[in-house]
This record gives C-alpha cells, structure tokens and sequence, in this order.
C-alpha cells in the first residue's frame, strides 16, 4: 500500500474495528500486568465527538497504551518509514488507525486526513515534539498540533506517558513500570486556515500542559532555576551564561560584604572586572541561598574548598536538584575527584562535571567548547539545552573520570611546563609531555577512556591554557622556578592554584595506584620544598625518568 492509499484509508474507511478489538483485547491485560500502567485522567476524554490528543513521544508504544485511555478508537501519526517493511506490518498499523507523515516536509495530506477523520466526530492522537525524545526532559513541539486544532475546531486534551523509554530492548520488552495522565480539554476558536504564527501561539499553549502532566508523574522537568556556590571568576561567568539561557540565578559568595558589594554595582570586579551582571541574577551570601527550589545547583570553588563547602550546603541540595561541579584538581587529603566527593555527600539524583577550553572571561565574549560530562543521561541533555542555549558548544561524555583527570593533568603539565621554561623550550615541552602522560596514565587505569585526554578535554585545554596570556598555574610555575614556596604562590596571585595544590594529590594516588609516574613524583617533591627548581629541570631530560607505564584497568575503584 502506497501512501496515497493508506491516507485513503484512513480518511474513508477508518480502523478495521475487529483487528483493533483483537489486539486491544490481548495489549490491555499485558500493559496492566506486566507494565503495572497506571492510568490517570481517562474521565477528561470527551466520550463523543472530535478530539485531539497531543501527547509527549518516548517510543514506539506509546500510541498503543495511549489507545487504552479511551474505548474509542484512536487514530495516530506514525512516520513513513514504518510502512515500508513489510505490506504486512503495513496493513496492520493502518488497520489499527496509523496513516503515514513524511517528518520535516510540511506534509498538507497527514494534515487533510486528520482533518477529515476529526469531521466525523473521532480521535487523533498527535506528538508535538514530531518524534521520540529520550532521555531526559520532553523535547520542543512544532506547531502541526496548533494548527490542527485551530483548522479542525477540536478540543485538545494534553496526555503525559512515563516509563515507555526503557520497556524495550531490540526484541525483548522488559517490565517497566508506565503511568499516563490526561488533562482537561483545551478549546481554541475555528480558524479556516491558520497562519504559522498563529499556530505556533496556540501550540505555545498547548505543550506547557503537556508539561504539566509530565512533571506531575514525576518526569524530569526543564531547568528553570539554578544556584551557583562561588562568586569567583567562573561562578560570576557562569551566572551571566545561566541568565543568558533565561534562567533565575541565584549567585552566592562567601561572604555578606562580598555579596553586598557586587549587589550593589552589578559587577564583581575583583575576579571578573568589566562584566555586569543581568537583572536576573540574584546576588546573596551562599549560606542565605534558598536550594530548596533549585532544579540546577552549581559549584564553582576550587577543590580544596569543597570540603567546607559540602559540610555546609550539602544537606540543602534538594533530591530533585542536578549538580555541576566546575572545581578542577583533586580533593584533599585523599586526592578524590570532585563529582565523587560531591556524589558521596549530597543527595542530587545526578551530579555533571565541565571540562575542555573555556576561558572565564573568554567565554562571555567568544563562547567556547565545552565537555560536560555525567553518567546521567537525562540530565545530560537537561543540561546541554542549557548551555547551548546560553551559547556554548556543548559535547556530552559518560566519562567523568577521564574529563576531570583531564582537566587535572593540564593544570599540572602547565606548571611544570612553566618551572621548566627557564631551560628553554624542549625542556618545557618535555615536562609537560611526561606530567600530562602519566597523568593520563592514571586516568585509564581508572576507567578513563585515550579519546578524552586527546580531544577537547584534554590537548584542547592544554594548548587554551599554554597560549592564555592570564593563566594562574603558568604563572605559578614562574613563581615556583624563581623559588617562591608554594605556600605562598595563592597569597602571590589573589586566588588559588589548582595545580599547586593537586600536584603532591596526584603523585600520592598515582603511587597508590601502582603507578609509576616519576614525573609527578618529582613535581611533588618540587612544590613541597624538597628540592629546588634547577634539579627539577634537571631531571626533564635525564635518563632516570622513565615514560610511565600502562596497566590494566582495575575491576575496582580506588580512592578516586
């Protein structure tokens, strides 16, 4: 059957009510037993008449248990695709109530045959996002819903489905738990033909309520709200970037007067010259921070500040809150990474960590590209929607460990690439190499993936902060080399130094981890004080520092 032929169908001949009644008869009992569906709202769905339903998309079943709402007959859209398997499969969706739409044409016959099946009095059944959307929040709608509806005259009811997104896996349907709920009706006036504009203002007020039923069963909603802990360079450009993307921002420094300050002249000046924040932002002390109502909450602190910082907070973050750890470097003094320091001492269903090029003044003015990366793969796209929105180039990894050991190894290959540079060239080159490879080194062996250190999150933010005119940890590293002691170098620069204090971190875990990273060894033994900058460059490129070896990667996970 052929395209034209299945709309035909659909408009003239409508469902063949006793395959409909056979497949009802055999789906209902399997959707109530074995996927426990749980159906909220049915009474909202007119018994007689035109109706629309708009609901989300989350897979291929979803039209047949929504089918079940009503003991009408459902009609639904169904991309082509679907109808050129088999004439078989094809007969059967189409007996069922599917007719075809070409996703992206503007097809006017999906829109003509629903159309004519609502002018004798049924149901259609439409997904405003146009396809499936998983994981994560719903997706944006298109406004072939509004359009409908205005053309058609028909009430609209919003129907939310959870659950349907994780039932099948290739062949095997596994059982998921699947709740529905419908709204109220929706009526809009009779427009003949309706101007996109138009259209999309009514599906505009369609979707939110679609929304609203979502998040009423518990999905994951969009982010709205976000508090950011840390008023330093990255929490006030973060901040910006969050207001740009329409959210409300709550930022929250450390102290009252600090907060006071930059209330008062919209600008931070002392880590963030020049930048003035938008109306949106809300500027506080951190412990005056309302978390309760917070769908994003972010950590932009340096890692050794962490500690004190989850002592105090942690306990607020909400259960329904995502948390985005900007502290790079390790956390003392068991030299844990930061997501899993934060993981371990809040309860926020899914904690994200930032990594790759991405200057905090620079990136106000010039966007960057980013890695976010969470084992969370809603939140994930919860997230990215956020940041692209707010102008950022956004790349998603599972690798967490790999993205923040990254961004470790960069911080310390600079530095030591700074001590060594009064050696000239080579030997600095030949400092970071060792730094950067054991460090890497130390990444796989936890699970790190090769591809994180030579993408973005690695050589790409190696070569941002190498050539960055305003990097601490490079000038850090000229400090170490003209003997200032490390406990000094903060007090010198006016902020912290990741690297500084994740080097001696980095070389006690690496030894932990069988490791043999005599390049960070000796960096270690550098920023203690136990020998001086001229030994160090000295042994850059003598024999006895060995390239670090690769071992395999434990089944279990160590301290990090």
């Amino acid at each position: 059957m052929d395209h034209e032929q299945l709309h035909r169908r659909a408009r003239e001949r409508g469902v063949n009510r006793f395959v409909l009644f056979a497949v009802r008869l055999i789906l209902t009992p399997f959707f109530l037993v074995y996927l426990r569906m749980q159906r909220i709202g049915r009474e909202h769905i007119p018994g007689e008449g035109p109706v629309v339903l708009a609901s989300n998309h989350r897979s291929f079943f979803d039209p047949f248990i929504i089918g079940t709402m009503t003991r009408r007959p459902v009609y639904y859209v169904a991309k082509k695709e679907l109808f050129t398997y088999n004439r078989f499969m094809s007969w059967v969706l189409n007996a069922l109530g599917a007719f075809p739409v070409d996703r992206g044409a503007g097809d006017q016959e999906t829109i003509e045959t629903a159309k004519a099946i609502l002018a004798r009095g049924e149901i259609v059944l439409m997904f405003p996002e146009g396809t499936r959307t998983r994981p994560g929040p719903l997706g944006k709608s298109r406004r072939g819903v509004g359009r409908l509806a205005l053309e058609a005259g028909a009430p609209v009811v919003p129907i939310a489905i959870i659950g349907t997104e994780d039932i099948r896996r290739g062949w095997r349907i596994r059982p998921r738990k699947v709740r529905l709920r419908a709204g109220r009706p929706m009526q809009f006036p009779t427009v003949e033909n309706a101007s996109p504009a138009l259209a999309g203002a009514v599906t505009d007020r369609i979707w939110p309520m679609v929304m609203l039923q979502w998040e009423w069963l518990g999905g994951l909603p969009p982010i709205r709200r976000a508090a950011i802990i840390g008023a330093g360079a990255w929490g006030t450009s973060l901040a910006v970037l969050l207001a740009r993307a329409g959210l409300e921002v709550e930022l929250g420094s450390r102290t009252r007067e600090q907060a006071g300050a930059i209330a008062a002249t919209r600008k931070n000046e002392a880590y963030l010259p020049g930048v003035e924040l938008p109306k949106s932002v809300h500027v506080a002390r951190a412990a005056d921070l309302d978390l309760a109502d917070c769908d994003l909450v972010c950590l932009t602190v340096p890692a050794r500040a962490l500690p004190n910082v989850l002592a105090a907070h942690g306990e607020r973050i909400p259960r329904s809150a995502g948390v985005l750890v900007l502290s790079k470097g390790l956390v003392p003094p068991l030299g844990t990474l930061p997501s899993a320091f934060v993981a371990e001492r809040c309860a926020a269903r899914a904690v994200s960590v930032l990594g790759g090029p991405a200057d905090a003044a620079e990136v106000l003015e010039h966007g960057a590209s980013v890695v976010l990366a969470t084992v969370d793969r809603g939140f994930a796209r919860n997230l990215a929607d956020v940041l692209s929105a707010a102008g950022l180039d956004v790349s998603k990894s599972s690798d967490v460990t790999g993205v923040e050991l990254a961004a470790t190894a960069k911080n310390v290959a600079v530095l030591a690439a700074a001590v060594a540079s009064v050696a000239g060239p080579n030997v600095a080159g030949a400092a970071a190499g060792k730094v950067f490879a054991e460090v890497d080194a130390l990444a796989r062996a936890r699970g790190g993936r090769p591809e994180t250190f030579a993408g973005l999150a690695g050589a790409g933010d190696l070569v941002a902060t190498v050539v960055s005119s305003s990097s601490r940890n490079r000038r850090a590293g000229e400090l170490l080399a003209q003997g200032v002691p490390a406990l000094e170098i903060g007090d010198a620069l006016g902020q912290a130094v990741e690297a500084v204090d994740s080097a001696p971190l980095l070389a006690s875990v690496a030894r932990d981890a069988d490791l043999e990273a005599p390049a960070l060894e000796s960096l270690a033994a550098l920023v203690e004080g136990r020998i001086e900058p001229e030994q160090w460059t000295a042994t850059m490129t003598a024999d006895q520092v060995a390239p670090p070896r690769h071992y395999p990667r434990r089944v279990t996970e160590a301290r990090l």
